[in-house]
Parts: C-alpha cells; structure tokens; sequence
C-alpha cells in the first residue's frame, strides 16, 4: 500500500534506509547493495528525492555521497512514517518475550548511551564508529561487533566504557568524550538524555 501510495517499491525503500538512519550518508553501490535494487532505480529515485530536497548530496574523495535532509519541512511527519516505526513495534514485543532481536545493541547488556559515528557518518573526529556506555556482556558484544562488521563488510572501531566513567569524563571534559559529543552521530541509545 506504501508503495502505491509513494509511486514506487524502490523509492519507499529508499526512504526506508534514510529516515531509518538519519545522521548516516550513504554512496550509490553501498545503497544498491543494502536495499536490493537495480541501480539504474536507485539513481533515478536518488535524483527525485534530491530534487524534492528530501536528501541531499556531498562529495568526499571522489565519492558522491546522499543524506537525509534533517531541514527538509516535512522531516518529523516522514520520520513518523518511514523511520524506525516497524522495528520499534518489533522491539517492544521482542523486548516483552524477553527476547532480544537480531542486531539490536540493547541486547548486549544494559545500554545507557549507544552512537554510531565515525565511518557511519563520514566524521573521523571522534576516532571511532561504535560507541557504547552501560554495563555490557562482553561475549554478546564481541557476537554484536562480528555481526555489525559483516552487515557492513568493513572493520569497524568500537570503543565502551561504565557510565560512571563517561559521566566523569564529560565533568572533567575529557577530549575523547567532547569528540564524541560534538561529532556528528547517529544515537542508537541515549537513557538520560546525556548526550
């Protein structure tokens, strides 16, 4: 019905993957690859969106690089429909069975803050991709970086520490911790709204 109601499988998926991650810029093969689609598709839907100016665009060594408009006027309604409204449902009833989802970082433990960064966002001022804050499995989480790694076909840089230990960095304005908090990110987890 979405589909119909947006003019085509493609673009929906597109929106999908945008609004899914909205600080996070994506190259055309990397988008091909993650939502199945011929090319030639996905470049003409890029090319509408980018016309709407739903996305937007930016290069960065040699790479044509697309984004979520996060100032684009209909932002909030879209987010409402296309971000992660499904696997949020999803969550929720896995997390009531007691039953973590696949790929879900809560999973690892007890979450306090989780950030995508680095090379999610194409900014390297923090020094890494992943970072999380809470009491943490360390057997789940190794599981959770393979797995995140192999979904992304890259090696990623993670980096964890207790709470206590991040909120006294941000007091004494640790410089990893302030990178962290200025860089551009995409916030998995935020339970105190610390971030």
């Amino acid at each position: 019905m979405v589909e119909q109601l947006f003019g085509s499988k493609t673009r929906v998926k597109l929106l999908n993957l945008f609004y899914s991650n909205p600080n996070r810029s994506f190259y055309v093969r990397e988008i091909t690859r993650k939502i199945d689609e011929q090319i030639n598709s996905v470049r003409r839907e890029l090319s509408n969106l980018l016309s709407i100016g739903i996305i937007v665009s930016d290069t960065t060594n040699n790479r044509l690089y697309y984004e979520v408009n996060q100032k684009f006027e209909y932002f909030d309604p879209l987010t409402e429909i296309f971000g992660n409204g499904k696997k949020n449902v999803a969550m929720a009833k896995a997390a009531a069975a007691g039953e973590p989802m696949e790929g879900d970082v809560t999973a690892i433990g007890n979450i306090d803050i989780a950030v995508y960064t680095g090379q999610f966002t194409r900014d390297d001022s923090p020094g890494v991709d992943v970072f999380l804050v809470g009491d943490i499995n360390q057997a789940r989480l190794a599981k959770f970086m393979t797995d995140l790694e192999a979904k992304e076909g890259k090696e990623l840089r993670y980096t964890q520490m207790t709470l206590n230990d991040f909120q006294y960095r941000k007091q004494i304005n640790d410089r990893f911790v302030a990178n962290i908090i200025e860089a551009k990110k995409q916030v998995l987890v935020d339970k105190h709204n610390l971030l």
